[in-house]
Order: structure tokens, then sequence, then C-alpha cells
């Protein structure tokens, strides 16, 4: 399966019944899936079945989803609520402390939680968001936001660029980042606020200034 296949002719194929397109669904999303199951520190067994769990919803879904660029939303919110309910669900065996009679394996901190699935949205948008670039645009933002860090020399070696055209060309490649589909369903996934705030979360990933 092609990596740069949009996520919107991946989702109409699997649709249709094409095996390898799901596949490339999963293999492009599950890294996503299991980010946000480490973010709730459940067992092996509980992250598999949270998962697997997940992957169901979408094929029952799948049809249903009006906006494939918005997919990775999508499974990070139904992510989120299968491990809530598992672990609502361990919670009623869960032993008590004989001391203070609370919990000993209380619910993880939802604001630390909510924090991560930021950064994990984020971060998979961006992942979908280059994928839609040129190569040699991709290239140049991945090496500007390289650690350790790479010179401009360095660059200008590498990608055969002029030191002083890279600035400008850095800017012109964040404005087509900022345009790709899997950035706009970021930035329109909550009208409002979290607009503004979306832009400067994804300039500050890509290293503008």
């Amino acid at each position: 399966m092609n990596q740069t296949a949009s996520i919107t002719e991946l989702v109409q194929r699997a649709i249709d019944g094409d095996q390898h397109a799901w596949n490339g669904i999963v293999d492009r999303y599950i890294p996503l899936v299991m980010s946000v199951v480490r973010t709730y520190r459940m067992t092996e067994k509980d992250g598999e079945d949270v998962s697997q769990t997940v992957w169901l919803r979408l094929v029952e879904n799948l049809e249903r989803i009006r906006e494939p660029k918005a997919l990775p939303a999508w499974i990070i919110r139904t992510t989120k609520n299968e491990a809530l309910r598992v672990h609502r669900q361990r919670a009623r065996a869960i032993p008590v402390d004989p001391v203070d009679n609370s919990p000993l394996h209380a619910l993880p901190d939802t604001t630390e939680i909510d924090a991560d699935l930021l950064r994990n949205e984020l971060n998979q948008a961006l992942r979908d968001g280059l994928a839609d670039l040129s190569s040699e645009h991709r290239g140049l933002l991945l090496l500007l936001v390289a650690d350790p860090p790479v010179t401009y020399e360095a660059i200008s070696r590498e990608l055969g660029m002029a030191i002083g055209s890279i600035g400008p060309t850095r800017a012109r490649c964040l404005d087509k980042l900022r345009g790709t589909p899997a950035i706009q369903a970021l930035l329109a996934a909550d009208s409002g606020a979290r607009d503004k705030g979306g832009v400067r979360r994804v300039s500050a990933a890509m290293g503008s200034h």
C-alpha cells in the first residue's frame, strides 16, 4: 500500500471492499491508537482489547464517516471512550486502601490525558499533512525540525538550495502544510478559540517563528 495515499482515497477504497486499503488505514493509524492507550497506563491485554474494539467500531462506522480527513480525531475520540469504559469496568473490582478507603488504582488524571491527546492529534495531523506535500517541501520541513538541529549550511548542501532561499521557502512550505486536508480538519475540529491555537501549534511544531 502506498504510504502517501490520501486518507480520503484509502477510506473510499476500503468502503468498496479493498482489503489492502483497509490494511493501509490500520497501518497508518495503529500508532495513534496505541499512543492514546499508553496515556491511560493500561495493561497490555487491556490495551489490545481497546485497540481491537476501535477497529471493530471503525469497520461498523466507516461508511458513516462524512469527512475522511477527520478520521484521526474520530480514532482518538473512540479510543479514549473505549479506554475509559475499560477503566470503569476495572474500577468496580479495584481494591481499596484500608487506611483511607480510597481506590488503590484511581482513574488517571483527565487533564493530563487531554493534553496528551491534543499532542497525539497534532502529531498525526502533521504526519498526514506532510504526506500530502511534495518530497522537496517535506524534506525541507523535516530537516528544519531535525533533532539535533541541522544548520542552514548543511541543509543547503543536502537539498542543493541557496541559504538565502531557505527561510522564504520554509514559509511557503508551512502555508502549504496548513492548507492540507489533515491540518484543515484539525483546525476545524472545534470552531472558535482553538482555531488560532491550532495554527500556533502547527507553526511551533514545524519550527515557524
